[in-house]
């Protein structure tokens, strides 16, 4: 079975994935141990990470600036504010 390909710089698509692992991760079943499923919720984390950065990344592009670290850092608190678990 073939995947869609999927570009790894859009910041839509990390927070898609960034979702999807963090809802494996709030499975409740006595059958997946809790060590996977607070790996799930770790890459869940990154991937949101990733869709900040990408984003970032391609808005500094745009506006042909180097990128500056509490741009990113301040992006980072936003998008952890909206994956509260």
């Amino acid at each position: 079975m073939r995947g869609i390909k999927r570009s790894p710089d859009n910041p839509a698509e990390w927070l898609h994935r960034a979702r999807s692992s963090l809802a494996l991760a709030r499975q409740k079943t006595t059958d997946v141990l809790y060590e996977d499923l607070c790996y799930q919720a770790q890459q869940a984390a990154e991937k949101a990470l990733k869709a900040v950065l990408v984003f970032g990344k391609l808005h500094d592009h745009k506006r042909r600036r180097q990128p500056r670290p509490h741009h990113h850092i301040r992006s980072i608190r936003v998008s952890i504010a909206q994956f509260t678990v």
